[in-house]
Protein backbone atom coordinates (compact mmCIF):
# COMPACT_ATOMS: atom_id res chain seq x y z
CA UNK A 1 0.00 0.00 0.00
CA UNK A 2 0.91 3.42 -0.79
CA UNK A 3 1.48 6.39 1.65
CA UNK A 4 -0.24 9.66 1.27
CA UNK A 5 1.10 13.32 1.42
CA UNK A 6 -1.32 16.08 2.15
CA UNK A 7 -0.16 19.12 0.43
CA UNK A 8 -2.04 22.75 0.65
CA UNK A 9 -1.89 24.95 -2.24
CA UNK A 10 -1.68 27.61 0.24
CA UNK A 11 -0.94 28.12 4.01
CA UNK A 12 -3.97 27.50 6.10
CA UNK A 13 -5.79 25.34 3.59
CA UNK A 14 -6.88 23.15 6.24
CA UNK A 15 -3.91 20.51 6.01
CA UNK A 16 -3.73 19.54 9.50
CA UNK A 17 -7.47 18.84 10.01
CA UNK A 18 -7.81 17.22 6.81
CA UNK A 19 -4.81 14.81 7.61
CA UNK A 20 -6.13 14.47 11.02
CA UNK A 21 -9.43 13.69 9.56
CA UNK A 22 -8.02 10.88 6.79
CA UNK A 23 -6.19 8.80 9.32
CA UNK A 24 -8.89 8.63 11.57
CA UNK A 25 -11.19 7.65 8.86
CA UNK A 26 -8.46 5.03 7.50
CA UNK A 27 -8.07 3.39 10.97
CA UNK A 28 -11.80 3.15 11.36
CA UNK A 29 -11.56 1.37 7.79
CA UNK A 30 -9.24 -1.00 9.43
CA UNK A 31 -6.11 0.24 8.02
CA UNK A 32 -2.69 -0.15 10.05
CA UNK A 33 -1.96 4.08 9.79
CA UNK A 34 0.23 6.91 11.52
CA UNK A 35 0.56 10.59 10.90
CA UNK A 36 4.08 12.46 9.82
CA UNK A 37 4.92 15.53 9.37
CA UNK A 38 8.47 15.96 8.63
CA UNK A 39 9.58 19.06 9.85
CA UNK A 40 6.65 21.57 12.15
CA UNK A 41 7.22 24.89 12.80
CA UNK A 42 4.89 25.88 15.71
CA UNK A 43 5.34 26.84 19.66
CA UNK A 44 2.82 24.79 20.33
CA UNK A 45 4.12 20.88 21.08
CA UNK A 46 3.19 18.09 23.40
CA UNK A 47 5.14 14.88 25.27
CA UNK A 48 5.28 11.60 23.39
CA UNK A 49 4.54 8.13 25.00
CA UNK A 50 8.31 7.76 24.09
CA UNK A 51 9.58 10.79 25.64
CA UNK A 52 10.82 14.18 23.55
CA UNK A 53 8.40 16.54 22.30
CA UNK A 54 6.44 16.76 18.97
CA UNK A 55 4.05 19.43 17.01
CA UNK A 56 0.41 18.78 18.88
CA UNK A 57 -1.41 17.78 15.43
CA UNK A 58 0.55 14.79 14.99
CA UNK A 59 0.06 13.93 18.84
CA UNK A 60 -3.44 15.08 18.27
CA UNK A 61 -4.04 12.45 15.39
CA UNK A 62 -2.08 9.55 16.76
CA UNK A 63 -3.72 9.62 20.27
CA UNK A 64 -7.04 10.10 18.61
CA UNK A 65 -6.87 6.44 17.22
CA UNK A 66 -5.45 4.99 20.11
CA UNK A 67 -1.45 4.95 19.03
CA UNK A 68 1.93 5.36 21.19
CA UNK A 69 2.99 8.38 19.94
CA UNK A 70 6.48 8.47 19.13
CA UNK A 71 9.22 11.18 18.12
CA UNK A 72 9.36 9.83 14.54
CA UNK A 73 5.67 11.46 13.77
CA UNK A 74 7.78 14.57 13.91
CA UNK A 75 11.28 14.20 13.52
CA UNK A 76 11.86 18.23 13.18
CA UNK A 77 10.51 20.45 15.22
CA UNK A 78 11.03 24.55 14.92
CA UNK A 79 10.15 27.02 18.00
CA UNK A 80 10.46 30.85 18.35
CA UNK A 81 14.04 31.54 18.65
CA UNK A 82 13.83 35.73 18.85
CA UNK A 83 15.66 37.52 16.70
CA UNK A 84 15.33 35.66 12.92
CA UNK A 85 16.22 32.47 15.36
CA UNK A 86 14.40 29.02 15.11
CA UNK A 87 14.73 26.66 18.24
CA UNK A 88 15.49 23.45 16.52
CA UNK A 89 14.29 20.46 18.07
CA UNK A 90 15.48 17.13 16.00
CA UNK A 91 14.06 13.34 17.41
CA UNK A 92 12.19 15.23 19.90
CA UNK A 93 15.32 16.44 21.93
CA UNK A 94 16.86 20.11 21.75
CA UNK A 95 19.54 21.23 19.52
CA UNK A 96 19.98 24.99 19.94
CA UNK A 97 18.96 27.69 18.38
CA UNK A 98 20.13 28.54 14.61
CA UNK A 99 19.39 31.77 12.33
CA UNK A 100 16.95 31.19 9.53
CA UNK A 101 19.83 31.14 7.08
CA UNK A 102 21.81 28.72 8.65
CA UNK A 103 19.45 26.31 9.11
CA UNK A 104 18.23 26.61 5.55
CA UNK A 105 21.81 26.48 4.56
CA UNK A 106 22.26 23.36 6.57
CA UNK A 107 19.09 21.72 5.47
CA UNK A 108 20.41 18.40 4.14
CA UNK A 109 21.90 17.60 7.46
CA UNK A 110 18.21 17.27 8.53
CA UNK A 111 17.31 14.53 6.00
CA UNK A 112 18.74 11.88 7.42
CA UNK A 113 16.57 12.25 10.68
CA UNK A 114 13.37 12.75 8.50
CA UNK A 115 14.23 9.29 6.21
CA UNK A 116 15.08 7.48 9.06
CA UNK A 117 12.16 8.20 11.04
CA UNK A 118 9.83 7.97 8.25
CA UNK A 119 10.99 4.39 7.48
CA UNK A 120 10.44 3.69 11.48
CA UNK A 121 7.05 4.19 10.54
CA UNK A 122 6.74 2.11 7.19
CA UNK A 123 8.09 -0.55 9.23
CA UNK A 124 4.87 -0.36 12.24
CA UNK A 125 2.13 1.11 9.83
CA UNK A 126 1.19 0.11 6.26
CA UNK A 127 0.21 3.69 5.59
CA UNK A 128 1.67 6.79 6.37
CA UNK A 129 -0.21 10.31 6.32
CA UNK A 130 2.13 12.30 5.69
CA UNK A 131 1.59 16.42 6.19
CA UNK A 132 2.80 18.92 4.26
CA UNK A 133 3.71 22.55 5.26
CA UNK A 134 2.70 25.32 3.32
CA UNK A 135 2.90 25.73 -0.38
CA UNK A 136 4.82 22.85 -1.90
CA UNK A 137 5.68 25.07 -4.76
CA UNK A 138 7.62 28.25 -3.07
CA UNK A 139 9.75 27.50 -6.32
CA UNK A 140 13.04 29.62 -4.45
CA UNK A 141 12.72 26.73 -0.77
CA UNK A 142 11.79 23.82 -3.26
CA UNK A 143 15.68 22.10 -2.70
CA UNK A 144 14.77 23.12 1.10
CA UNK A 145 11.33 21.51 1.53
CA UNK A 146 11.75 18.29 4.08
CA UNK A 147 7.58 18.65 4.49
CA UNK A 148 6.59 18.46 1.11
CA UNK A 149 8.77 18.15 -2.01
CA UNK A 150 11.23 15.98 -0.05
CA UNK A 151 8.65 13.51 1.78
CA UNK A 152 7.19 12.52 -2.11
CA UNK A 153 9.87 12.46 -3.89
CA UNK A 154 11.87 10.21 -1.39
CA UNK A 155 9.48 7.80 -0.62
CA UNK A 156 7.29 8.40 -3.95
CA UNK A 157 3.46 8.80 -1.76
CA UNK A 158 0.58 9.74 -3.42
CA UNK A 159 -0.41 13.14 -3.45
CA UNK A 160 -3.64 15.03 -2.74
CA UNK A 161 -4.29 18.82 -3.35
CA UNK A 162 -6.00 20.64 -0.26
CA UNK A 163 -7.49 23.99 -1.70
CA UNK A 164 -9.60 26.65 0.54
CA UNK A 165 -12.19 27.94 -1.44
CA UNK A 166 -12.64 30.77 0.83
CA UNK A 167 -9.50 32.21 0.01
CA UNK A 168 -10.91 33.05 -3.77
CA UNK A 169 -9.20 31.88 -6.68
CA UNK A 170 -9.38 28.20 -6.16
CA UNK A 171 -8.89 27.32 -9.65
CA UNK A 172 -5.89 28.93 -10.12
CA UNK A 173 -4.29 27.95 -7.10
CA UNK A 174 -5.08 24.51 -7.77
CA UNK A 175 -4.25 24.55 -11.37
CA UNK A 176 -0.90 26.48 -10.40
CA UNK A 177 0.49 24.36 -7.73
CA UNK A 178 0.02 21.03 -9.80
CA UNK A 179 1.75 22.93 -13.06
CA UNK A 180 4.53 23.94 -10.87
CA UNK A 181 5.22 20.48 -9.26
CA UNK A 182 8.07 18.57 -10.75
CA UNK A 183 6.91 16.04 -13.65
CA UNK A 184 7.78 13.38 -11.64
CA UNK A 185 5.48 14.25 -8.72
CA UNK A 186 2.30 15.67 -11.10
CA UNK A 187 1.80 12.02 -11.70
CA UNK A 188 1.19 10.66 -8.19
CA UNK A 189 -1.12 13.35 -7.75
CA UNK A 190 -4.48 11.34 -7.26
CA UNK A 191 -6.26 13.81 -6.73
CA UNK A 192 -7.58 17.20 -4.89
CA UNK A 193 -10.20 18.14 -1.81
CA UNK A 194 -11.71 21.91 -1.93
CA UNK A 195 -12.33 22.90 1.55
CA UNK A 196 -14.07 25.48 3.49
CA UNK A 197 -17.16 25.72 1.21
CA UNK A 198 -19.99 28.00 2.22
CA UNK A 199 -23.39 28.39 0.99
CA UNK A 200 -25.25 26.52 -1.76
CA UNK A 201 -23.09 23.85 -2.54
CA UNK A 202 -24.69 22.91 -6.00
CA UNK A 203 -23.27 26.49 -7.16
CA UNK A 204 -19.79 24.31 -7.46
CA UNK A 205 -21.42 21.87 -9.37
CA UNK A 206 -19.55 23.52 -12.30
CA UNK A 207 -16.60 23.87 -10.90
CA UNK A 208 -15.67 20.11 -10.01
CA UNK A 209 -16.36 19.63 -13.61
CA UNK A 210 -13.62 21.85 -14.42
CA UNK A 211 -11.67 20.89 -11.94
CA UNK A 212 -11.83 17.10 -13.62
CA UNK A 213 -12.22 17.81 -17.06
CA UNK A 214 -9.88 20.62 -17.65
CA UNK A 215 -7.46 19.99 -15.28
CA UNK A 216 -7.40 16.11 -14.96
CA UNK A 217 -7.80 15.77 -11.83
CA UNK A 218 -10.01 13.76 -10.10
CA UNK A 219 -12.08 15.88 -7.27
CA UNK A 220 -12.65 13.44 -4.30
CA UNK A 221 -14.56 15.97 -2.46
CA UNK A 222 -16.35 19.68 -1.88
CA UNK A 223 -16.43 20.05 2.00
CA UNK A 224 -18.52 22.55 3.61
CA UNK A 225 -16.87 24.88 6.51
CA UNK A 226 -17.36 23.30 10.20
CA UNK A 227 -15.01 24.58 13.09
CA UNK A 228 -13.15 22.05 14.77
CA UNK A 229 -12.01 23.32 18.15
CA UNK A 230 -9.32 20.67 18.82
CA UNK A 231 -5.68 19.72 18.03
CA UNK A 232 -4.49 23.42 17.17
CA UNK A 233 -1.18 23.93 15.28
CA UNK A 234 -0.47 27.47 16.03
CA UNK A 235 -1.57 30.68 17.42
CA UNK A 236 -3.61 32.17 14.21
CA UNK A 237 -5.47 28.68 14.00
CA UNK A 238 -6.74 29.16 17.97
CA UNK A 239 -7.64 32.33 17.17
CA UNK A 240 -10.36 31.16 14.69
CA UNK A 241 -11.99 28.84 17.46
CA UNK A 242 -16.31 29.33 16.95
CA UNK A 243 -17.89 28.90 20.93
CA UNK A 244 -21.57 29.11 22.10
CA UNK A 245 -21.48 31.52 24.25
CA UNK A 246 -25.31 31.51 25.44
CA UNK A 247 -24.91 29.67 28.57
CA UNK A 248 -22.01 30.87 29.39
CA UNK A 249 -21.59 31.96 33.38
CA UNK A 250 -18.03 32.70 33.72
CA UNK A 251 -15.64 35.23 31.33
CA UNK A 252 -11.53 33.84 30.81
CA UNK A 253 -9.51 36.06 29.60
CA UNK A 254 -6.03 34.64 28.30
CA UNK A 255 -3.65 37.14 27.24
CA UNK A 256 -2.19 36.72 24.04
CA UNK A 257 1.54 37.00 24.90
CA UNK A 258 3.87 37.94 21.36
CA UNK A 259 5.12 34.40 21.85
CA UNK A 260 2.20 32.17 23.28
CA UNK A 261 2.83 28.40 23.13
CA UNK A 262 0.75 25.60 24.06
CA UNK A 263 -2.13 27.09 23.55
CA UNK A 264 -4.00 23.56 23.54
CA UNK A 265 -3.93 24.29 27.19
CA UNK A 266 -7.52 26.28 26.70
CA UNK A 267 -8.92 24.10 24.52
CA UNK A 268 -11.31 22.54 26.97
CA UNK A 269 -12.30 26.14 27.86
CA UNK A 270 -13.60 26.63 24.32
CA UNK A 271 -15.45 23.40 24.61
CA UNK A 272 -17.03 24.53 27.74
CA UNK A 273 -20.68 25.68 27.52
CA UNK A 274 -20.42 27.96 30.59
CA UNK A 275 -17.02 29.55 30.24
CA UNK A 276 -16.86 32.34 27.41
CA UNK A 277 -13.10 32.69 26.38
CA UNK A 278 -11.31 35.71 25.36
CA UNK A 279 -7.87 36.39 23.95
CA UNK A 280 -6.78 39.76 25.10
CA UNK A 281 -4.04 42.19 24.59
CA UNK A 282 -5.33 45.33 26.06
CA UNK A 283 -6.08 46.18 29.63
CA UNK A 284 -9.04 47.66 29.08
CA UNK A 285 -10.43 44.10 27.93
CA UNK A 286 -9.84 43.06 31.75
CA UNK A 287 -12.54 44.41 33.82
CA UNK A 288 -14.63 42.08 31.81
CA UNK A 289 -12.70 38.94 32.99
CA UNK A 290 -13.71 36.75 35.89
CA UNK A 291 -10.07 35.11 35.56
CA UNK A 292 -7.26 35.81 33.84
CA UNK A 293 -4.69 33.48 32.68
CA UNK A 294 -1.19 34.49 31.68
CA UNK A 295 -0.06 31.60 29.53
CA UNK A 296 3.42 29.70 28.50
CA UNK A 297 5.58 31.68 26.23
CA UNK A 298 8.61 30.54 24.19
CA UNK A 299 10.33 34.01 25.01
CA UNK A 300 9.68 34.57 28.71
CA UNK A 301 11.23 37.56 29.13
CA UNK A 302 10.48 38.96 25.87
CA UNK A 303 6.84 38.53 27.00
CA UNK A 304 7.28 39.68 30.33
CA UNK A 305 8.43 43.52 29.08
CA UNK A 306 5.91 42.92 26.79
CA UNK A 307 3.54 42.86 29.65
CA UNK A 308 4.83 45.18 31.39
CA UNK A 309 5.05 48.08 28.47
CA UNK A 310 1.44 47.40 28.02
CA UNK A 311 0.30 48.30 30.98
CA UNK A 312 -0.66 44.60 32.58
CA UNK A 313 2.43 44.69 35.11
CA UNK A 314 -0.40 46.08 38.33
CA UNK A 315 -3.00 44.13 36.69
CA UNK A 316 -1.34 40.67 37.37
CA UNK A 317 0.21 41.95 40.58
CA UNK A 318 -3.10 42.71 41.85
CA UNK A 319 -4.01 40.47 44.64
CA UNK A 320 -8.09 40.86 44.03
CA UNK A 321 -7.57 39.62 40.44
CA UNK A 322 -7.91 35.95 39.96
CA UNK A 323 -5.03 34.78 37.94
CA UNK A 324 -4.19 31.44 36.63
CA UNK A 325 -0.38 31.39 35.60
CA UNK A 326 1.12 28.32 33.36
CA UNK A 327 4.44 27.38 32.82
CA UNK A 328 5.92 30.36 31.42
CA UNK A 329 3.65 32.34 33.33
CA UNK A 330 4.68 30.74 36.48
CA UNK A 331 8.03 32.12 36.18
CA UNK A 332 7.35 35.65 35.37
CA UNK A 333 5.66 35.45 38.49
CA UNK A 334 9.03 35.38 40.68
CA UNK A 335 10.79 38.01 41.98
CA UNK A 336 13.92 37.22 39.88
CA UNK A 337 14.43 35.37 36.72
CA UNK A 338 18.17 34.20 35.92
CA UNK A 339 19.03 33.10 32.52
CA UNK A 340 22.81 33.27 33.32
CA UNK A 341 23.37 31.04 29.95
CA UNK A 342 21.04 33.39 27.94
CA UNK A 343 18.80 30.24 27.12
CA UNK A 344 15.70 32.54 26.39
CA UNK A 345 16.91 35.92 26.41
CA UNK A 346 19.95 38.48 26.12
CA UNK A 347 19.02 39.03 29.72
CA UNK A 348 20.82 37.28 32.61
CA UNK A 349 19.18 39.07 35.10
CA UNK A 350 15.77 40.29 35.25
CA UNK A 351 13.08 41.41 37.62
CA UNK A 352 9.70 39.54 37.69
CA UNK A 353 6.10 40.70 38.60
CA UNK A 354 7.45 39.37 41.95
CA UNK A 355 4.05 38.40 43.24
CA UNK A 356 5.50 35.12 44.31
CA UNK A 357 8.56 35.29 46.38
CA UNK A 358 12.21 33.47 45.07
CA UNK A 359 13.84 32.92 41.86
CA UNK A 360 13.74 30.89 38.85
CA UNK A 361 16.26 29.82 36.85
CA UNK A 362 16.78 28.70 33.35
CA UNK A 363 19.36 25.65 32.88
CA UNK A 364 20.85 24.54 29.46
CA UNK A 365 18.82 21.15 30.23
CA UNK A 366 15.42 21.27 29.14
CA UNK A 367 12.47 19.36 31.44
CA UNK A 368 10.70 17.32 28.98
CA UNK A 369 8.21 15.24 30.51
CA UNK A 370 4.44 13.64 31.26
CA UNK A 371 2.75 12.03 33.71
CA UNK A 372 0.08 11.97 36.89
CA UNK A 373 0.32 15.22 38.77
CA UNK A 374 -1.12 16.49 42.28
CA UNK A 375 -2.14 19.89 41.87
CA UNK A 376 -4.13 22.04 43.95
CA UNK A 377 -5.63 19.08 45.62
CA UNK A 378 -6.52 17.88 42.57
CA UNK A 379 -5.30 14.88 39.72
CA UNK A 380 -3.82 16.22 36.55
CA UNK A 381 -2.68 14.23 33.40
CA UNK A 382 -0.74 16.71 32.07
CA UNK A 383 3.29 17.18 30.99
CA UNK A 384 6.17 19.63 31.52
CA UNK A 385 7.84 21.26 28.51
CA UNK A 386 10.58 24.14 30.18
CA UNK A 387 14.62 25.16 30.91
CA UNK A 388 13.03 27.53 33.88
CA UNK A 389 13.69 25.35 37.24
CA UNK A 390 12.52 26.61 40.81
CA UNK A 391 12.10 25.22 44.10
CA UNK A 392 8.29 24.33 43.53
CA UNK A 393 6.40 22.41 40.31
CA UNK A 394 3.34 24.59 41.79
CA UNK A 395 2.29 27.38 44.56
CA UNK A 396 -1.31 29.02 45.09
CA UNK A 397 -1.47 31.82 46.96
CA UNK A 398 -4.75 34.30 47.29
CA UNK A 399 -6.22 34.00 43.52
CA UNK A 400 -3.18 32.94 42.00
CA UNK A 401 -2.75 29.69 41.09
CA UNK A 402 0.50 28.58 39.58
CA UNK A 403 2.14 25.75 37.97
CA UNK A 404 4.93 24.56 35.47
CA UNK A 405 2.12 21.59 34.16
CA UNK A 406 0.38 22.13 30.70
CA UNK A 407 -3.15 20.14 30.45
CA UNK A 408 -4.36 22.19 33.72
CA UNK A 409 -7.96 22.42 32.39
CA UNK A 410 -8.17 19.34 30.71
CA UNK A 411 -8.77 17.82 34.41
CA UNK A 412 -12.70 17.69 35.22
CA UNK A 413 -11.59 18.21 38.58
CA UNK A 414 -9.03 21.26 38.71
CA UNK A 415 -12.30 23.28 35.86
CA UNK A 416 -14.57 22.78 38.79
CA UNK A 417 -12.49 23.91 41.57
CA UNK A 418 -11.10 27.00 40.25
CA UNK A 419 -14.68 27.82 38.47
CA UNK A 420 -16.59 27.21 41.32
CA UNK A 421 -14.60 29.54 43.33
CA UNK A 422 -15.65 32.32 40.72
CA UNK A 423 -19.40 31.01 40.54
CA UNK A 424 -20.89 28.35 42.63
CA UNK A 425 -23.76 27.69 39.94
CA UNK A 426 -20.64 26.16 37.60
CA UNK A 427 -21.92 22.34 36.72
CA UNK A 428 -18.48 21.68 34.82
CA UNK A 429 -18.24 18.71 31.97
CA UNK A 430 -16.18 15.55 31.56
CA UNK A 431 -13.85 17.00 28.82
CA UNK A 432 -12.52 13.68 27.41
CA UNK A 433 -15.81 12.47 26.83
CA UNK A 434 -16.68 15.94 25.04
CA UNK A 435 -13.32 15.77 23.19
CA UNK A 436 -14.27 12.66 21.55
CA UNK A 437 -17.76 13.01 20.27
CA UNK A 438 -16.20 16.73 18.70
CA UNK A 439 -13.45 14.55 16.88
CA UNK A 440 -16.16 11.77 16.14
CA UNK A 441 -18.76 14.61 14.63
CA UNK A 442 -15.79 16.22 12.63
CA UNK A 443 -14.37 13.00 11.34
CA UNK A 444 -18.18 12.23 10.54
CA UNK A 445 -18.69 15.19 8.63
CA UNK A 446 -15.61 14.90 6.38
CA UNK A 447 -16.82 11.44 5.64
CA UNK A 448 -19.79 12.64 4.84
CA UNK A 449 -18.45 14.94 2.17
CA UNK A 450 -14.57 13.27 0.86
CA UNK A 451 -15.03 9.87 -0.99
CA UNK A 452 -12.17 8.17 1.15
CA UNK A 453 -13.05 4.71 -0.27
CA UNK A 454 -11.92 6.16 -3.49
CA UNK A 455 -8.71 7.64 -1.85
CA UNK A 456 -8.24 4.11 -0.56
CA UNK A 457 -8.60 2.42 -4.14
CA UNK A 458 -5.79 5.22 -5.16
CA UNK A 459 -3.65 3.94 -2.71
CA UNK A 460 -3.46 0.49 -2.88
CA UNK A 461 -2.91 1.11 -6.75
Amino acid sequence: MNSLSIFGTSSDAGKSTLSFAITYLFHNRGVSVAPFKAQNVSNNSQVCDSGGEIAIPQYFAAESIGLKTSTDMNPVLLKSGGKSKAHIIVNGKSVGNKDVWSYYRDIKTLQPHVKKAFKNLQKKYECIVAEGAGSPVELNLMDKDLSNIYIAEEFKTKIILVADIQRGGVFASIYGVYNLLPKKLRKNVIGVIVNKFQGDMSLFDEGVKIIEKRFKIPVFGVVPFKPFNLGFEDSESIMNYVQDTKKSIIKVGVIRLPHISNFTDFEPLVLDEEIELSFISSVSEVSSCDMLVLPGSKRVVDDLLWLINNGFEKILKNKKQKVVAICGGYEMMFKKILDPNQIESSEKKVDGLGRLKGRVTFKKKKIVKKGSYQLFDCKVDGYEIHNGVTKKLFKSKKNLYATFVHGLFDSDEIRAKFFKEINQNYKGYNFKKQKQKAIKEFASHINKYVDIDAILNKLYD
